[in-house]
């Protein structure tokens, strides 16, 4: 997706069939089986494995920023420091991200920008490619996975083409080699998705924009996937071929765009449409690598004819079939959906979102998807951080948080490197705090600067049944304040600070814990005389 899209409208209404897809009560993400699997993936089926068989489904975010101008992750300039976002997307049930780039990010002596050198010490004076390494690295250890995205050719727009009179299709080819040969070995980078959203341009019979099955090598992107992808798996054969749709299959715009009545084009929205999939198949040299990947979006982004049909919204199945559901449904090939997204400003919307992760199923057999986006500066979407990267949008993550399967793996964020201008960690460790009654604790300060610090306090319900709402409570010493904080609705009274359950989450089973984690004005202090709703936790 682009912060910057024009979209494609099909000119035929498709009329739907049967009744919306009901919204069931779904596991919670903390119910849920964690993890996504062991070694690298590959496909059986409609279902993407693990090495040893196991089912595993993508429920991921996209974190873009490396595709712009920055050539780095936004959000790098925020408050809240690279790693501690990261570890909230974990905790929050993201178990994979999809990263944007552009060609440009990939050049030798590009240069990352944007970056708050106080905050993230760690990443000043590093490459675009070393910092992907370093986010790459620390998402591993959080359990989660890594999808490539070549989002544009270069940092000034998309492309309706893979390739442009700048950045040929040899270039395309040549960068994703050398990623594939740079994570060689590494299992979070499960794959590529090749290029983002294809997408028709002109007007038939002169269209000059991606086509499907045309049979024109110049513009059928169905041809240049299996280009790039057989080029890919000759050098990284592990890898999953993530393959995105068009928008028009003949690569030409609709009716509504050039005003010719007889143009029946059936469009749908960039990278969306895969309607002829499944007459004309991406051929893979590997077998079971090949994962079709739709983009689908909200009126937010642009209002499709759809979303004003009388029977809205029990005509969306109907329409999601065709366009890319049947290929899951008919067993052809899994489906993980690159982007989605909403602001949610409006009550369509939230039906739509609603409607289309209920569409997707539950379980870890249900298809696989990366919301877009984490970053807030999405203009058309929105994000799942706010504007601060660090507070959560609640009504967003709730709608969400049903279908997210959590990673398994761990650690905590390790010291942040001292620099002569950077504030200096003073902590980094675990500390465990003997626990009495309903609850265990243990805290982590993950950094320290002059006049502030960062920690995390993880707080397990040891109790025989569920807290539901719970609310954590400890003390301060006097002149320590909350400043921000995350995982829970935080506020301080005096020395005491409650941590209320969020919205998305306001039950803690039995056995389940919460990391709250949280920034804090004056002299680092640990947590005391911690409580789960009331019962005592002291250490």
């Amino acid at each position: 997706m682009s912060r910057r899209r024009f979209t494609a409208l099909g000119a035929a209404v498709l009329t739907a069939a049967g009744l919306l897809v009901a919204l069931v009560n779904a596991p919670t993400a903390s119910a849920a089986a964690g993890g996504t699997g062991t070694g690298y993936l590959h496909t059986s089926g409609n279902q993407i494995v693990d090495a040893t068989g196991a089912t595993v489904r993508i429920t991921g975010i996209n974190w873009f920023g490396m595709e712009t101008d920055n050539k780095t992750f936004h959000g790098l300039w925020s408050n809240n420091p690279w790693k501690s976002q990261v570890d909230t997307m974990a905790r929050l049930g993201y178990n994979t991200l999809r990263i944007p780039f552009s060609n440009d990010a990939l050049k030798a002596g590009a240069t990352a920008s944007g970056v708050n050198d106080f905050v993230n010490p760690d990443l000043v004076g590093l490459s675009p490619l070393q910092i992907l390494d370093k986010v790459i690295q620390y998402s591993g250890s959080k359990g989660m996975r890594v999808i490539l995205d070549r989002h544009r050719p270069t940092a000034a727009g998309q492309s309706p083409l893979w390739y442009t009179p700048t950045v040929s299709e040899q270039t395309w080819i040549d960068d994703w080699l050398m990623l594939a040969r740079r994570y060689a070995g590494n299992t979070t980078v499960i794959g590529a998705d090749l290029h983002n959203e294809p997408h028709a341009e002109g007007t038939n019979p002169n269209a000059t924009g991606a086509c499907w099955g045309c049979g024109d090598t110049t513009r059928d992107w169905r041809l240049a996937a299996e280009r790039a992808g057989n080029a890919i798996l000759a050098v990284q054969p592990n890898w999953l071929i993530f393959v995105e749709g068009v928008s028009c299959p003949s690569g030409g715009l609709s009716d509504v765009w050039d005003g010719d009545p007889t143009n029946d084009e059936d469009c749908g929205w960039w990278g969306g449409n895969l309607s002829k999939a499944g007459v004309f198949p991406v051929r893979l040299s590997v077998a079971n690598r090949l994962v079709y990947s739709p983009h689908e979006y909200a009126t937010s982004v642009y209002h499709q004819k759809w979303f004003d049909d009388p029977s809205y919204p029990a005509n969306m199945p109907a329409i999601w079939d065709h366009y890319f559901g049947y290929l899951y449904k008919q067993n052809i090939a899994p489906i993980m959906m690159g982007e989605f997204g909403t602001t949610l400003a409006n009550d369509i919307d939230r039906v739509w979102l609603q409607s289309l992760m209920a569409y997707t199923g539950t379980g870890v057999t249900g298809m696989s998807f990366t919301y877009w986006s984490w970053n807030p500066n999405s203009g058309d979407t929105g994000g799942i951080a706010n504007d601060d990267w660090t507070t959560i949008n609640a009504p967003k993550q709730a709608i969400l948080s049903p279908y997210l399967i959590a990673p398994v793996g761990g650690g905590t964020s390790t010291p942040t490197p001292t620099g002569t201008s950077s504030p200096t960690p003073t902590g980094g460790t675990s500390s465990p705090l003997p626990a009495t009654g309903a609850c265990a604790v243990t805290y982590t300060q993950d950094n320290a600067w002059q006049g502030g610090f960062q920690g995390t306090l993880t707080v397990r319900n040891t109790g025989t049944s569920a807290v539901n709402p719970w609310r954590a409570t400890w003390t301060w010493p006097a002149g320590v304040t909350v400043a921000s904080a995350w995982n829970a609705t935080v506020t301080q009274s005096g020395t005491t600070v409650t941590a209320a359950g969020p919205a998305w989450s306001p039950s803690l089973a039995s056995g389940a814990s919460v990391a709250i984690g949280f920034t804090a004005n004056g002299t680092s202090a640990v947590p005391a005389s911690v409580a789960l709703n009331g019962a005592s936790c002291t250490g």
